[in-house]
């Protein structure tokens, strides 16, 4: 009875392994895709010539870049929007163009 038990657990843990990995594969791929759909969205902006609007204290971020303070500003875009790292550099590096 108790290599059964064993087994079963050993069994149920492959399981739950490879359910991960798949969600963690299947994630990374969505992340590209959207990080390519939001790149052309980018693309089709600036072409049109049209300005990205943010939340109130974009002049401060504005600001933070003027000085050369880049790493404070990316730091409080996070603060003001509640972007993740890789988002909130990429928005503040477009604005640095």
């Amino acid at each position: 009875m108790n290599s059964e038990l064993w087994t079963a657990i050993a069994a149920a843990v492959v399981v739950i392994v490879v359910l991960a990995s798949t969600m963690d594969a299947r994630h990374k791929t969505l992340e590209r895709r959207l990080r390519r759909m939001d790149r052309k969205l980018d693309l089709i902006m600036e072409h049109l010539g049209i300005e990205e609007t943010g939340p109130e204290g974009m002049a401060e971020i504005d600001a933070l870049l003027h000085k050369g303070k880049k790493i404070e500003a990316i730091k409080r875009y996070r603060e003001l929007t509640g972007a993740g790292l890789v988002e909130a550099k990429e928005a503040v590096e477009r604005r640095e163009r």
